[in-house]
């Protein structure tokens, strides 16, 4: 053999070994990489190569499944009153992929979850029939939320305190999924993404927002739990007018006719007296007030419900005037409804606040249950004395204060309004705040609400919490109470 063809067969056999070897780590090592990657086609013909498995409202599905005219994918989603419950299912597409609970428990909805398939099916691969994903949705609650929004701009959440469940959710202006479902629906989907309101938004979760006057109930907490004032009724050090620390700048409240000089925690939440909960922040300091808010559920980076919920700030490397404005839900504090929510809740619930969750388990085609959500996981937030005397000052509120909108006829309801500025200098329209309790202590059922109204078409004089939200929280509190 010469030199030449000699050269020529170890260059030809080193090709050939790293041919071997690119195989062997291609299928060794990166075959589930592949297999899983997004743009992996197979994937997509093996999710819809058969009908879906649902997501279920007490009981009965919302989503749906039905065949396509053509193409390799045999079936596509579809929606049971899809506006009304998109902000729970998200959306399932064939084309634009999955959200929230679509997207969470896609492979148990397809029917690709290891956990689905009997040990033959793991060997030879085959896909098992789909599961079902159950959620806490009260179709009742959901439905009174949805309507009494109608069109304005904003979103509610209600939870049942002692659980945790969530038992409606909703954000408008909303969308219809089935819309979006499949792969020919571009012009849907691009007017969408365009909408200035952006309905693609689940403004219960995702959208965290200065949550105003709602917040003086963090504020309060903070100075019972601090040893600031002993009770709820005893006088406090509130100059009214209140000038910020080390600025001129004067802090004024809403009705300069309040009661609002030295006022009482419960005549402050009653009036929503600015200067009581500015100075209140301003003597406790950012740090305890910080530390309040993230007991409630601030700051907190991994809130899944099991949809992970945005961040809710309450911020820090402040001054004590910008600590000041802190205290009535502004300068740089952010909340979703959902945190809202939970303040509430856990206020309700003797100080104690449960592990908000809108899935109780996930079933097998056979309803056989993969995994369940346990209720009443909780954490102490504040002491129950705590819990009980801010209890009784929100009920002032709603009897006789700024929520009197609130009110259910033999229930004890209970709430704190508020209107959050809005832009630089507070020049676009303000945003209108409702958190509420309510109890039934014939039936034992209660529950805890946030409702915000972004925008209603109300001119700016008329934005107001017990004006536009709480009517909203009323109707969802009433129909949690008679379910």
């Amino acid at each position: 053999m010469n030199k030449t063809i000699r050269r020529a067969s170890v260059c030809c056999l080193l090709a050939v070994l790293a041919l071997l070897v690119r195989a062997t780590w291609v299928q060794g090592y990166q075959a589930k990489a592949l297999a899983d990657d997004e743009h992996n086609r197979r994937n997509t013909i093996a999710q819809y190569a058969q009908p879906l498995g649902d997501i279920i409202v007490a009981g009965s599905p919302v989503t749906g499944s039905k065949g396509t005219s053509g193409g390799d994918l045999r079936y596509k989603r579809t929606y049971t009153q899809g506006e009304l419950y998109a902000a729970v299912t998200g959306y399932g597409s064939q084309a634009y992929g999955a959200t929230q609970l679509e997207g969470i428990y896609s492979h148990v909805l397809d029917g690709t979850d290891d956990r689905l398939k009997n040990p033959a099916d793991l060997i030879t691969g085959k896909q098992a029939a789909p599961g079902n994903v159950l959620t806490t949705i009260d179709p009742d609650v959901q439905k009174a939320a949805y309507e009494a929004l109608g069109g304005d701009k904003g979103a509610a959440v209600a939870i049942d305190p002692k659980t945790g469940r969530i038992l409606g959710m909703v954000s408008t202006p909303s969308y219809d999924p089935s819309t979006i479902s499949g792969t020919d629906d571009g012009d849907t989907w691009k007017k969408l993404l365009a909408d200035e309101d952006k309905p693609l938004v689940n403004r219960a979760l995702r959208q965290p927002l200065a949550p105003g006057s709602t917040f003086k109930l963090v504020v309060a907490a903070a100075a019972l739990e601090n040893g600031l004032y002993g009770s709820v009724d005893e006088a406090t050090d509130s100059p009214d007018p209140y000038t910020l620390p080390g600025t001129r700048t004067i802090l004024r409240n809403e009705s300069a006719s309040a009661p609002c000089e030295n006022a009482t925690l419960r005549t402050a939440l009653q009036y929503s007296c600015n200067n009581v909960f500015a100075k209140a922040a301003a003597d406790l300091g950012q740090d305890k007030v910080k530390e309040m808010a993230d007991a409630f559920g601030f700051d907190t980076e991994k809130l899944d419900v099991p949809v992970r919920a945005a961040k809710s700030v309450y911020p820090t490397g402040m001054d004590k005037a910008q600590t000041a404005l802190t205290g009535i839900g502004q300068f740089e504090v952010t909340a979703t409804p959902l945190q809202m929510a939970m303040v509430t809740a856990a206020l309700a619930n003797d100080g104690e606040l449960a592990a908000p969750h809108m899935v109780s388990s996930v079933t097998d085609g056979d309803g056989s249950t993969l995994e369940e959500t346990g209720d009443g996981k909780t954490e102490r937030v504040v002491k129950e004395s705590t819990a009980e005397q801010l209890r009784s000052a929100m009920v002032t509120v709603v009897e006789k204060g700024t929520g009197t909108n609130a009110k259910i006829p033999g229930a004890e309801v209970g709430g704190k309004t508020g209107t959050a500025q809005n832009g630089v200098d507070n020049s676009n329209t303000p945003y209108a705040w409702f958190t509420s309790y309510a109890k039934d202590d014939s039936s034992g059922k209660e529950v805890a609400v946030a409702v915000i109204v972004e925008d209603s078409g109300s001119a700016r004089s008329e934005v107001s919490g017990n004006g536009l939200a709480a009517p909203i929280a009323q109707k969802m509190m009433k129909a949690a109470l008679e379910r």
